[in-house]
């Protein structure tokens, strides 16, 4: 790979309900996206600032890009994202969207042409453009089919409500964990009302026991009950903060909100809806559980600002 020697680096900033992440179109795999450069531009006081930063890629030209072309061979396209520590992470939820509506913005993807397959470092995911739930607002909605889901815990879990033990700063005491995996890894605790969540205090990285071993994103949820749809179906909704590994407190996070739903569905038992709104910091998004096994996270995707980095003024505090 080809370190770039261009004096600036053209960047977009987009987010997710407020889950930010700087863009880059290296399509040719010309920029050496070192962990160092990563947390540069991620920096929201010396750098762009995100919670983490996504690249473009042609799959063909690295690795796990070529095994997404042999998942499926339309997946040209790979999301190469970081978090904003610098570490590589295997997807964002809310990331897979801006994603999306970059490659439109670049003229790679044409969302009146139908289902955009891309890749992942959890597997490929497919995306498309969808009606705005009513009353949400009207920013331009994608939904992705996040792939397979699953309970780490097995039967065990679902019996017991959990499969670990989760202290939180601000908390006064330990609080039980369900583990659940939607191709990187959660564990969603509930608390008894809207004050323990604004009381929560997510500067600090929340201890989760037994400790996993390639970390893991922490969610803390308030279900909110249900409502009727218009169509006669129960759509469930929820209040959820997030402590993102590797990143901190984020304003949202898209697999995140997805494990929280299915955790509270699991919790409901029998009967509980398939379709839940997740509120978060930074917006709502929608979670839907596919009867294939899959689920679909739906929700906006804005772009906002493009800029070129001056590369020698971004690394002279190092």
């Amino acid at each position: 790979m080809t370190v770039v020697a261009a004096p600036t680096l053209h960047v977009t900033k987009g987010h997710g309900t407020q889950n930010d992440f700087v863009l880059l179109d290296d399509r040719e795999a010309r920029i050496d996206l070192s962990a160092t450069l990563v947390r540069e531009l991620a920096d929201r006081r010396a750098g762009v600032g995100g919670d983490g930063v996504i690249r473009v890629v042609a799959s063909e030209l690295l690795p796990e890009g070529v095994a997404a072309l042999a998942e499926d061979p339309s997946a040209r396209w790979f999301m190469d994202y970081r978090n904003g520590d610098g570490s590589v992470a295997e997807m964002c939820g809310n990331g897979v969207r801006v994603f999306a509506a970059y490659l439109e913005r670049l003229g790679l993807w044409d969302a009146a042409d139908g289902e955009l397959a891309l890749g992942t470092r959890a597997g490929v995911r497919r995306v498309r453009r969808v009606q705005v739930p009513a009353g949400i607002g009207d920013d331009v909605w994608y939904a992705v089919d996040m792939g397979r889901w699953h309970l780490p815990g097995g039967a065990d879990a679902v019996r017991a409500g959990a499969d670990a033990e989760v202290a939180v700063a601000g908390l006064e005491v330990a609080r039980a964990g369900l583990s659940v995996d939607v191709g990187n890894p959660h564990v969603v605790l509930a608390l008894g009302d809207e004050d323990e969540l604004t009381a929560a205090d997510l500067t600090r990285a929340p201890e989760v026991t037994p400790v996993p071993p390639h970390g893991t994103n922490v969610e803390l949820v308030v279900p909110l009950g249900e409502d009727e749809a218009v169509d006669g179906s129960l759509v469930g909704r929820l209040r959820m903060r997030v402590h993102e590994r590797g990143v901190g407190e984020t304003r949202s996070c898209g697999t995140g909100a997805c494990a929280a739903a299915l955790a509270v569905r699991t919790w409901a038992g029998v009967g509980a809806p398939d379709v839940w709104l997740v509120d978060v910091p930074g917006g709502t998004v929608r979670v839907s559980v596919l009867p294939d096994g899959h689920v679909e996270l739906a929700g906006p995707a804005v772009l906002v600002a493009a800029a070129d980095v001056d590369l020698a003024a971004l690394t002279a505090g190092r």
